[in-house]
């Protein structure tokens, strides 16, 4: 199949490496189309181009610190990921930054939810096609380094207590909700708002069992 491919990165070696890297063999399978940016301003002029013409966006590798386009106050590469989530909902967004501060991770893991999130200092020339290959095919993928700024993030900010830790605990030793009171002192609903609790810090309150539990183990959390 086709796969129209937007790169941006202000660095245009940068861009002919990722260019390569996608090339190979694992990917001509998909006949990659590379629309390639350096700054917002034309990333701008061409998700509108590709939009208007009815010609699907499929894959977005946008680094996160770019030159600003100031008349449409697109700042950096999450301004357009935002655009291109309005213009193509099925589009699949990587963000690739050399910054991990943890409340600026969480804001835009909020904001945005990227399929992708990658600390350049995470990656290499071997992993970098096999992990787009796995996001183009449906997967979530975080690098080790946003994993470690979130983790940072929730265990000092995180609002429960070991009534919660125990909850998480059982969960992910198969005990059902319904049974969760035969083993910690609290009734069914208090149970349950905890439970929402926790959901809501680590899925913003959507997601399964299975979903909380692994978000929790990927943070170190249990």
């Amino acid at each position: 199949m086709n796969l129209n491919i937007l790169i941006v990165d202000d660095h245009p070696m940068t861009v002919d490496s990722y260019i390569n890297l996608l090339s190979e063999n694992d990917f001509n399978e998909n006949k990659p189309n590379f629309i390639k940016s350096y700054d917002c301003e034309n990333a701008y002029n061409k998700i509108i181009y590709y939009s208007k013409q009815n010609i699907n966006i499929d894959f977005a590798l946008l680094d996160i610190s770019l030159p600003p386009y100031n008349e449409f106050n697109i700042n950096n590469g999450v301004d357009l990921a935002l655009l291109i989530r309005k213009k193509f909902k099925n589009c699949k967004i990587v963000l690739l930054t050399m910054h991990s501060e943890p409340l600026k991770v969480d804001r835009i893991i909020k904001e945005l939810k990227p399929e992708g999130f990658i600390s350049k200092s995470d990656i290499n020339f071997e992993i970098f096609p096999i992990i787009c290959k796995k996001i183009i095919a449906g997967d979530i993928f975080y690098s080790k380094t946003i994993m470690e700024s979130q983790r940072e993030l929730f265990k000092k900010n995180i609002n429960w207590d070991n009534h919660d830790n125990q909850i998480l605990i059982l969960i992910s030793q198969g005990v059902k909700t319904v049974n969760l009171p035969n083993y910690i002192p609290l009734s069914m609903s208090a149970i349950e708002k905890r439970k929402a609790n926790i959901k809501e810090q680590l899925l913003l309150g959507k997601g399964s069992d299975k979903d909380l539990i692994g978000k929790a183990k990927k943070l170190g959390l249990i």
